[in-house]
């Protein structure tokens, strides 16, 4: 075993992940949920009458924090080489009386998967509060700049204008979807069981199916109703998966970010600390957006987590052990890096800097070619068949100067199709972008009603 006193390798030691995430997966708190189900069993054991009462308890008071320490359990399990074999030993020597009845009927992932669904529980509560304060901000944002003119992009290059506020809305309708998600899922991941070396329940005799459903009842936790001597890992390859979408649409609002925050483009910014941050060590104007950059790279290593999910899925028979080691790492890696990445883009959300005289300059920075779409749609309204007004439009915007005054207005007017066909009030008009960007924070406002109702809906604990 790893010494502890070892000076920290692992990132997520320190410089990655809240305490609230690192706490839930420390080496404490696998100790307690791990006594706790033992704790368990040992009194649905008694309520049964398989095992005294008296027993159950002294089980219990030894189960309690502090009681059993850390450094015995080490202890025995480099003895032992195994780690609910030295938890077992450990907890009897302190149980008096309740000793010889420890972990009785038991299998080892009785107590690791059940021990396991707690933790999950827990996990879930936590990313769902992380969402719930995501979601808070982009409402926020989406309801402030509802009405925040902008050009919209696609390819890269400029599409035709929407809102800031709408843009927010797509990413908070998207955050709310993983929301409704993780409710789904928790009933399906937070389970235990308690049924024996290969599920079938027969080490605890014709009592089985009500011990199991005891000891599951004081945990809080449902039971996989047909384990092998594990409870299903297509639980865990959901769980996996779900943490990969969360942090690829991380991904996505950072990446966004990032790319308005071009010296190109400027539109937005992400918090920067004037009076001390420092943005390169040699280029002393430089405003990097390292927190959405950072968000970006840690989603990069959540998108690979699914794939040694999915391969624990295969077991041979009713199980090998090819699932432990690495899922020693990857939930906790995930759940806590996830934390971070949630927790860091709510900052970033909240305290963004907006520059709407920027987007509103980007906006004319095509001379009106951004328009096109409407005049076109226009000619259409006019009686021009859609094929013949797109290739008017398409002629007219090429090489537009609009740094001499050449603008899409200005040819518009001198268009002979153009000209007989809408006044010079009406063409000023349609390559006025007020019409697009009224129907953005109409829409942006619409959104934001049934996202409202939605996120009232899902409201409290995952």
């Amino acid at each position: 075993m790893p010494d502890p006193d070892e000076e920290a390798i692992c990132p997520l030691e320190f410089r990655y992940g809240r305490s609230e995430s690192r706490e839930l997966f420390s080496r404490k708190a696998r100790l307690r949920r791990w006594l706790t189900v033992e704790a368990a069993l040992a009194r649905a054991l008694s309520e049964e009458r398989v095992i005294p009462r008296a027993a159950a308890q002294a089980i219990a008071r030894a189960a309690r924090p502090g009681v059993v320490s850390q450094e015995r359990v080490d202890a025995l399990e480099r003895e032992t080489h195994h780690d609910v074999m030295a938890l077992t030993r450990a907890l009897a020597e302190k149980s008096g009386v309740g000793a010889p009845y420890v972990h009785l009927g038991a299998t080892s992932n009785d107590i690791l998967d059940s021990a396991l669904g707690l933790e999950l529980r827990e996990a879930a509560a936590l990313l769902g509060a992380d969402l719930d304060r995501l979601l808070a901000e982009l409402l926020e944002q989406a309801d402030r700049h509802a009405g925040t003119a902008m050009v919209g992009r696609t390819h890269g290059q400029h599409a035709v204008p929407l809102t800031l506020g709408y843009k927010f809305a797509t990413f908070a309708a998207e955050f709310l979807r993983h929301k409704e998600r993780l409710r789904q899922m928790v009933p399906r991941l937070v389970v235990g069981k308690m049924s024996g070396a290969v599920g079938t329940g027969a080490s605890f005799g014709p009592l089985a199916a009500r011990i199991e459903v005891r000891t599951m009842r004081l945990l809080g936790l449902a039971a996989d109703p047909a384990p092998t001597q594990i409870v299903g890992r297509d639980r865990l390859a959901e769980f996996a998966g779900w943490i990969a979408l969360v942090a690829t649409s991380s991904d996505r609002l950072s990446t966004e970010i990032r790319n308005l925050q071009r010296t190109e483009i400027a539109e937005v910014s992400e918090p920067f600390q004037e009076g001390s941050q420092v943005g390169s060590s040699t280029m002393a104007q430089k405003r990097n957006p390292v927190r959405s950059e950072n968000v970006s790279s840690l989603a990069r290593f959540l998108r690979a987590l699914p794939g040694p999910a999915y391969e624990n899925m295969v077991q041979w028979h009713e199980r090998d052990l090819a699932n432990s080691a690495n899922e020693r790492i990857l939930y906790s890696h995930g759940v806590i890096l996830l934390d971070h990445i949630l927790n860091e883009l709510t900052g970033i959300v909240a305290d963004l800097r907006v520059d709407p005289a920027r987007m509103e300059a980007n906006l004319a920075r095509t001379g009106g070619a951004v328009m096109a779409e409407q005049v076109m749609l226009a000619l259409t309204e006019r009686g021009m068949p859609r094929s013949e007004a797109h290739e008017v439009l398409r002629k007219l915007t090429r090489d537009l100067r609009p740094e001499d005054g050449d603008t899409l207005l200005s040819r518009a007017r001198h268009d002979p199709v153009l000209r007989t066909r809408f006044s010079s009030e009406e063409l000023e008009r349609l390559v006025n972008p007020t019409g697009y960007v009224i129907s953005a924070h109409r829409k942006t406002q619409s959104v934001l009603r049934e996202l409202r109702r939605r996120v009232k809906g899902s409201s409290g604990p995952a």
